[in-house]
């Protein structure tokens, strides 16, 4: 009997010992503080190259040329940043997260130089490649680190602070790219991250310590790699181009969607075979995971689409100047930063998925509030429903990704941590790309109206033709002078009409976002 007890008390002591420790007790108070600032640096950084450029296209354009590839510029950043993201995922659950967040930091400033020496605008185009996919591996690092080195309870408040650094980033970048366009040179919007990324780089390299085991047996699975990749780039191709540069319909569009389908077709049955798949295929069997990532892609989809053409509605329906556009824009990004920053020290207490149909929620006020936007509603109502539709991203953000990442094994927290980011990088692609081309056909009808021959009486023929040849040249402020006060009145009215199906689709997205919330397993669901 006394030898059974023993046994007992030393098969205890056995598992006490093998019990792995904390986090918090791994790291020293002091090591934490480095790694969460150096880990922040490095995804600000990230987000602010995503913001900035817009500020300093016309002067880069200016200089380069390549008018033509502006938009990418823009493009190429958004579509490496996608493929690196799921990838980088999938690495820190195999290698070491200091490695690879070195890795990544250098390919982002790498990207960096060479845009700073860019002698045309093709080379700034490819150099926008290389940041992206720096940018992609440390938006991934960043949260995955972030939550290696937090216990699961407090990975929520770590999770907001992220979170909350990426709308700082938001309002500062135009900002910044303003101020560096102006008293300095449009290279040096680049060459400012070679400095803080060192710092973010030295940081990583001497405090970041490994919590999770990984894999002793690595095999990397590059057939899933090209699959997934070639589908992200033709999916997210062909909403970057339909409407705008090629109709819906055209043989360009459909080619890529084709490809899509053929890709990712191919992708599904790699990864059904695969030893160690980007991203296991059982994952979506999860309801967390599945629910939790779908409510995720539509919440993105409705809040970028408001981003995006908000401000088109705001100065060109309301006829508000460029300053006062950014004052009334402010309050979304900084709604999502506070949202998620609620949500983080909220989360624990009402839980996650309450705090997702919260979000679910007040998205859906949000959005629908913008259904009676008017050529009467003040830029203060304005702001205040953008302010509450930012709240809502911002619970659903932190409480999905909570969602996902406690869906699967900790030895996968790289992938589903990834997953998450990526599907709001697709969603939020989709969205402007849907909305973008809604817009163009429903404002271009509603231009044919306002351009009849009633109220082109008066007016230039010359100006007349610039007008129709880019309806964006309505809003510089030179051709608004030229226009007569009743052309003036019903171009805002075109715009309104022609901004109102975002708002629509926006609502019926974050509707789905709210069903996807509310289908979320409870907490004492297994699946």
């Amino acid at each position: 009997m006394r030898d059974d007890q023993n046994k007992t008390s030393s098969n205890a002591d056995t598992e006490l010992r093998e019990a792995p420790l904390p986090p918090e007790q791994l790291i020293s108070l002091k090591n934490r503080i480095f790694i969460i600032v150096a880990s922040l640096l490095a995804l600000f950084l990230a987000a602010l190259d995503a913001l900035v450029m817009g500020a300093a296209m016309p002067s880069i354009v200016a200089h380069l040329g390549g008018l033509h590839l502006y938009s990418w510029a823009f493009s190429s950043y958004l579509l490496s940043r996608a493929v690196a993201l799921p990838l980088f995922g999938k690495l820190c659950d195999l290698y070491s997260n200091k490695k690879l967040f070195n890795v990544s930091i250098c390919i982002f400033l790498a990207g960096s130089v060479s845009a700073g020496i860019s002698q045309n605008m093709t080379q700034l185009i490819l150099s926008r490649v290389i940041q992206g996919i720096g940018a992609g591996g440390s938006f991934a690092l960043t949260y995955i680190v972030l939550s290696d080195i937090s216990s699961p309870e407090k990975r929520g408040k770590m999770m907001s602070i992220a979170s909350f650094v990426w709308g700082v980033a938001s309002v500062l970048g135009p900002t910044i790219g303003g101020f560096i366009v102006n008293y300095f040179s449009w290279r040096w919007i680049f060459f400012i991250n070679i400095p803080v990324g060192a710092v973010s780089l030295l940081g990583i390299f001497f405090y970041l310590i490994e919590t999770r085991e990984k894999r002793e047996a690595v095999s990397i699975d590059y057939l899933g790699m090209l699959t997934l990749s070639s589908t992200i780039l033709a999916l997210l191709i062909a909403f970057l181009l339909a409407g705008r540069s090629y109709p819906w319909l055209s043989f360009q569009i459909v080619g890529l969607f084709s490809v899509t389908a053929v890709a990712g077709l191919a992708f599904y049955h790699v990864e059904k075979r695969a030893k160690e798949p980007i991203l296991s295929i059982d994952f979506f069997k999860l309801k967390r995971f599945r629910f939790g990532n779908g409510a995720a892609f539509f919440a993105s989809f409705a809040i970028f689409s408001l981003f995006s053409f908000s401000p088109l509605f705001i100065q060109g329906a309301l006829g508000k100047t460029p300053a006062q556009l950014g004052l009334a824009m402010m309050p979304l990004s900084l709604g999502w930063s506070f949202g998620a920053l609620a949500c983080g020290q909220l989360v624990n207490l009402i839980g996650k998925r309450t705090a997702s149909i919260l979000g679910g929620v007040l998205l859906v006020f949000g959005n629908a509030m913008t259904l009676w936007f008017s050529s009467a509603t003040s830029l203060v109502l304005c702001s205040i429903i953008l302010t509450v539709a930012g709240l809502g991203m911002g619970f659903v953000s932190i409480a999905t990704l909570l969602v996902v990442q406690n869906s699967v094994d900790i030895s996968n927290l790289g992938v589903a941590t990834a997953s998450h980011q990526f599907t709001r990088t697709l969603g939020g692609t989709i969205g402007i790309g849907i909305s973008g081309s809604l817009v163009t056909v429903t404002f271009l009808n509603a231009l044919e109206k306002v351009l009849s021959l009633d109220l082109q009486q008066g007016m230039d023929l010359e100006l007349l033709s610039r007008i129709q040849q880019n309806v964006g040249n309505i809003f510089l402020p030179e051709i608004q002078t030229l226009l007569s006060t009743d052309v003036q009145r019903a171009l805002q009215e075109a715009v309104g009409h022609g901004v109102m199906p975002v708002f629509w689709i926006s609502l019926l997205a974050s509707s789905v976002c709210l069903v996807f919330a509310i289908l979320l397993p409870g907490s004492d669901s297994s699946e």
